[in-house]
């Protein structure tokens, strides 16, 4: 194994600035558009006619990208090409930037910015030879990839589940014929009702959470009974991350805000189309001040089923038409009780059910692989570009 060696930035590359390419010039083309976040349109010719870097200059500050091919960087960038770093593989320069993380030494005063001669004092510690250069590239752009064909998977599972559920919603399982309703086409057969009937008491529940008044944040403590508010909703699901909790003696004084297994949880203020189904993981959990309990207690009504048609968009679109309120969609009880429901019978309820909760398992699992080979790749990062781990010493399977 090559010796490391210690530099500074600016003995190992050159940094160079960005062109003005406004949007009113660009000409739509093949060649990317890099500003300081990425890819920000296309043009039909390049500014630079090679593969490169791309480092954030002002706005997103530091961030880095890389270029396959030929390229435009515009003037909130800089840029590097192989012959600004000639004793350093480009690859290998992409990631050790990124280790590196410029984003550190912007300023943070109006819109963040990365100085060029800052930049230049930093001091990095790599390996003299390209070959072990090359290689620790390989081993992180192998990890990159795999992340890459996670987020594939779980971008295309998601235009499916979409395009699947308008299309179930609208058409039902078999292309049955349709009839319009105030929220559109919907299947024939499919029965007509309003969730305040389908919440009817004593079985139903049809309510907004706690007042402020009866929950107050100094009641919030470490362990004990958790929380669900709005920001915790997002895409039929409840998000488990920084759920703030209260005692069990605040719980059982808001006894009926206490969550069961397939209550519909929504947004009450603002993203109003936010909602999730509760799973037996947040059973017993509290509804929040700002969310809406939705709990159905019709025999010939699954929530489950209900959870998914309340995610279509054409219900958001029907929420945000009625909603109380002109600067921030407020939902109540009036506008909740009328909205209108269609289902159709209890087996195809199920069969809708079973389809989306296998597509749901996917998605999860595509999350799961993709958070896994982060975590890897932060590790891996961390150890190859410290020469704690030298690339010998690992064993990488396919």
């Amino acid at each position: 194994m090559s010796e490391w060696q210690t530099k500074r930035l600016g003995d190992v590359l050159q940094l160079n600035y960005g062109k003005s390419l406004s949007v009113k010039y660009r000409v739509e083309g093949p060649i990317p558009v890099y500003g300081s976040n990425g890819i920000v349109g296309s043009h039909n010719e390049a500014i630079v006619d090679a593969p490169g870097l791309i480092v954030g200059r002002k706005g997103s500050a530091g961030q880095v990208h890389r270029s396959l091919g030929p390229f435009c960087p515009i003037d909130t960038t800089f840029y590097v090409t192989a012959a600004d770093a000639p004793d350093t593989d480009l690859e290998f320069l992409y990631y050790l930037l990124r280790h590196l993380d410029l984003t550190r030494i912007t300023g943070d005063v109006g819109v963040p910015g990365l100085n060029r001669e800052m930049a230049y004092m930093e001091p990095v510690h790599f390996p003299a030879a390209l070959p072990e250069q090359k290689k620790i590239a390989h081993i992180l752009s192998t990890v990159q990839r795999a992340i890459e064909a996670q987020e594939r998977i779980i971008q295309t599972t998601t235009e499916l589940k979409k395009a699947l559920m308008h299309k179930l919603f609208t058409e039902g399982l078999r292309n049955e014929p349709q009839k319009q309703t105030e929220i559109g086409p919907v299947p024939e057969s499919w029965e007509p009702i309003t969730l305040g009937e389908l919440c009817e008491k004593p079985d139903g529940a049809l309510q907004t959470g706690p007042f402020g008044s009866q929950l107050h944040k100094d009641e919030y403590e470490e362990g004990g009974i958790a929380v669900v508010n709005p920001t915790h909703l997002a895409g039929n699901r409840i998000n488990h991350e920084n759920v703030p909790r209260v005692s069990e003696e605040v719980a059982q004084r808001l006894g009926k805000h206490r969550l069961r297994k397939f209550d519909i949880l929504f947004a009450r203020r603002g993203e109003i189309g936010r909602q999730g189904l509760v799973t037996e993981a947040e059973e017993t959990w509290l509804c929040g001040t700002g969310c809406f309990l939705v709990r159905a207690s019709k025999p010939y009504i699954d929530n489950r089923f209900l959870a998914l048609y309340f995610a279509t968009d054409r219900l958001v679109k029907w929420l945000y038409a009625h909603a109380a309120g002109v600067i921030m969609p407020n939902l109540n009880n009036s506008v909740m009780q009328r909205l209108p429901v269609f289902y159709p019978d209890l087996e195809t309820q199920t069969t809708i059910i079973e389809t989306f909760t296998t597509i749901d398992q996917k998605l999860s699992a595509a999350f799961r692989r993709q958070a896994a080979l982060q975590d890897l790749f932060r590790t891996l990062l961390h150890e190859l570009m410290t020469a704690k781990t030298r690339i010998h010493e690992l064993e990488l399977s396919a």
